[in-house]
């Protein structure tokens, strides 16, 4: 008797998110799958989001439309096997019949840790304790993130025991022979720049990296995908008071090319965040060989390994002292060092996520089928 497919749903609904991180993630999660279920796999496999990015996708899974109302009537979900909610925060998917197996993907819990009001706080925990309660298996997206959990789980309560993994976000690495284009952004082809890419926000400590401009010779571009309208107000108020308007670039709305291009032409890329999940950026550069600069909080060593150069506190002084002795380290032997850079970048490959997903969705269901 031939045993029937596993049916998956998987909640893409942050692709809304169009140029942020998340979404990058979850574009490279679908094409991974795409490229491991065929005819001939034990499972069946429909995407839930908004349908533009959807389409965008181009995989040949079934595509099922995100409606607002779904917060408020539930798409009906009830004929698959396997939920796969890939964002903690996420409003869909809360619920499950008795059968069905869940999975959650917890990206991180900043909102324990960052300043924020009490109000916020309590609506975001409340958001993540609704979708763990009655996860079979939540998927953490570093080591840091799972003893994070670990260390936090008095705060959440769970119809039965979950599982806790580690599956490390996978990018699509570019082609890196290629000469990308900068478009609109060719004015920096001839500038030595320290790159960023990220979003505006307290958390990502950008402000460190304008306090400092005055001690390096190099300018400061600033690849921006979203902004607390505070803290870029805080930078810009920084960036006049020392004089740096001409150095400080800020690069909006920007494409898959000229973003490959802008990390091709940089000379190093700085991610000094307090607060991170993951940390994609860093791979990307390394997959170009260029110099990361990271702190040591959080996720970032876990990303960053034995290659990356760290900024040990982000006392001005120290940090130009940290940077100004990573460069000079990796001019002195850069083949070496790109080559390390390169070969780190190749352990977050999207296929390796997409690869370690497809087991845990098989894996739940195994001994009924």
């Amino acid at each position: 008797m031939k045993k029937k497919k596993i049916k998956v749903l998987v909640d893409l609904e942050r692709l809304r998110y169009s140029n942020s991180g998340i979404a990058n993630v979850f574009k490279n999660l679908a094409k991974g799958l795409s490229e491991i279920v065929t005819k001939e796999s034990k499972s069946k496999i429909d995407l839930y989001g908004p349908l533009t990015p959807l389409k965008n996708l181009n995989t040949s899974f079934p595509l099922i439309k995100r409606e607002s109302f779904h917060k408020i009537v539930p798409f009906y979900s009830f004929s698959y096997d396997v939920l796969h909610t890939s964002h903690q925060l996420s409003s869909y998917f809360r619920f499950k019949r008795f059968c069905q197996k869940k999975i959650v993907t917890l990206h991180d819990l900043n909102f324990l840790h960052e300043n924020i009001s009490e109000k916020k706080y309590k609506k975001e925990l409340n958001k993540v304790r609704k979708n763990l309660k009655n996860a079979d298996v939540i998927v953490c997206i570093s080591e840091f993130v799972k003893q994070d959990f670990l260390s936090n789980k008095s705060l959440f309560s769970f119809d039965k025991e979950p599982k806790v993994k580690v599956v490390h976000n996978g990018i699509s690495f570019p082609d890196t022979k290629v000469n990308y284009d900068l478009g609109a952004f060719s004015f920096l082809k001839e500038k030595n720049y320290v790159l960023n890419i990220g979003v505006l926000f307290a958390k990502k400590n950008q402000l460190s990296l304008v306090k400092m401009l005055p001690y390096i010779k190099e300018d400061l571009v600033f690849v921006v995908s979203g902004e607390n309208q505070f803290y870029a107000k805080e930078i810009q108020i920084e960036i006049q008071k020392l004089e740096l308007t001409d150095r400080v670039h800020f690069c909006y709305h920007v494409s898959d090319e000229q973003k490959w291009a802008l990390i091709q032409n940089c000379k190093v890329m700085c991610h000094p965040s307090t607060a991170e999940g993951f940390g994609i950026p860093p791979i990307e550069a390394m997959c170009f060989g260029k110099p990361v600069f990271l702190s040591k909080l959080t996720s970032l060593p876990e990303i960053g390994g034995d290659v990356a150069f760290y900024f040990d506190d982000f006392e001005t002084k120290n940090m130009v002292a940290s940077y100004k002795r990573g460069v000079e380290l990796f001019d002195a032997s850069p083949q070496k060092m790109r080559e390390q850079l390169i070969n780190r970048s190749k352990e977050f490959d999207y296929k390796v996520m997409a690869s370690q997903y497809y087991k845990i969705y098989q894996s739940l269901l195994i001994k009924n089928n």
